[in-house]
């Protein structure tokens, strides 16, 4: 039954019934005598809160929806309202799933494109880096050393801090270039692109400690990327911003699939607001039927998870 009939016909018994009743047992002299009065406030009083339980328990689906919907984030997918109540309620609630089934699925193919065209662009910057300004670089290096090694002594001093600021750079350029494309990724496979990522951010002040299951299933290309991205996104968050002293990257084989973790010590997440690098490291997860969390570490901190599930091997 529509819902509009279901409230109108609930008014409807409940004004009968107090019609009936004024013209049965019921009745009111002129003027109003107190028991009468009495008796009539008491059955408004009746009237109001069987109106009020009747709405109640015919609306609660709608209330339950419209905090579904305030609490529904695309980048969390699968939560879903309960489908509860009769007639347009329940229609509205199942056309409300669907909505964001179609919704899940459109923004899980526009970030697949989005990300493609991400790492492809990654990939051509890397390459002019390190094949037009690398290169350049290189030969501005030989330059100075060719004129530095016939240049007298008080100008071969400054030749010399000229070649190791344009060999900081270089090498700066060359980092650079690593992480738009992990070039180690491609060539020796994800244990040891994780290891040299674990390398690179250890430096004076910071230690990260790696322990990576050598008995991996065999992942996909795209895994492997995700894994290797969300690493690195962590590990970045964890130098520039969270000011940790210690991380702690584990990869390992569980029945589910596999699971990666980043544990750091230091500030923490707080209720921060999340930013783009969270937001993208979600869209990865999605892409590959991954599940990603966020939650204080055991000794404070921050925890990354990285959950992928069995069938997102490759064969």
């Amino acid at each position: 039954m529509p819902l509009f009939w279901r409230i109108f016909l609930l008014n409807a018994v409940v004004l009968i019934c107090a019609t009936a009743l004024l013209l049965g047992p019921v009745t009111v002299s002129s003027p109003v005598l107190l028991t009468e009065a009495a008796v009539l406030t008491a059955g408004l009083a009746a009237m109001l809160v069987a109106n009020a339980v009747l709405l109640r328990i015919g609306l609660a689906p709608l209330q339950r929806l419209t905090r579904a919907m305030t609490a529904i984030d695309l980048l969390r997918p699968g939560a879903r309202p309960v489908v509860a109540g009769h007639g347009e309620v329940a229609e509205l609630i199942t056309t409300f799933n669907s909505m964001l089934d179609r919704l899940e699925t459109e923004r899980a193919t526009s970030a697949a494109r989005a990300l493609s065209a991400q790492e492809a662009e990654r990939h051509r910057i890397a390459q002019e880096l390190h094949d037009e300004v690398g290169q350049t670089l290189t030969a501005v290096l030989l330059e100075l050393k060719r004129v530095a090694d016939h240049a007298p002594p008080a100008l071969g001093a400054d030749l010399h801090r000229v070649q190791e600021t344009t060999r900081a750079g270089l090498d700066e350029i060359r980092r650079i270039a690593r992480r738009l494309r992990p070039g180690v990724l491609e060539d020796l496979g994800l244990v040891s692109a994780l290891k040299a990522l674990a390398i690179e951010f250890t430096r004076p002040g910071l230690a990260v400690r790696h322990r990576i299951d050598t008995d991996l299933p065999p992942l996909s290309r795209d895994v492997e990327l995700v894994l290797y991205r969300v690493a690195q996104e962590s590990l970045t968050n964890a130098a520039r911003h969270a000011g940790a002293r210690r991380v702690d990257l584990t990869l390992r084989r569980t029945p589910a699939g596999v699971e990666l973790v980043i544990r750091d010590d230091g500030r923490g997440i707080d209720g921060a607001p999340e930013g783009a690098g969270i937001s993208g490291m979600r869209e990865r997860a999605l892409l590959i039927g991954a599940t990603l969390s966020l939650a204080p570490g055991p000794d404070a901190g921050t925890e990354v998870r990285l959950t992928v599930p069995a069938h997102r091997r490759s064969h």
